[in-house]
């Protein structure tokens, strides 16, 4: 694997950890696409520190459970702008 690429993943992650935030928001910061973000942060990450990838995985796993709220949430304040 090349060193660039390594040295986005543990970026990613880092910001990830630390932020809490969702693929499409760690997409968006580094220029990157969300499936870009997703190998990096399952893939790549598992073999460069299986540690970091436990803790991303963690967050990853929180933020698609609450996607669908986040979803709804979104949608509503869509249609409250509408109306105003």
């Amino acid at each position: 694997m090349k060193d660039y690429i390594e040295e986005r993943a543990l970026s990613v992650a880092n910001y990830i950890i630390e932020s809490k935030a969702t693929v499409r928001q760690a997409a968006r910061r580094f220029g990157i696409s969300k499936s870009t973000v997703h190998k990096d942060c399952t893939d790549r990450l598992e073999q460069i520190n299986p540690s970091l990838a436990r803790e991303v995985r963690q967050i990853l796993d929180v933020n698609k459970q609450e996607r669908h709220i986040r979803g709804g949430l979104a949608t509503r304040e869509k249609y409250l702008h509408q109306k105003e």
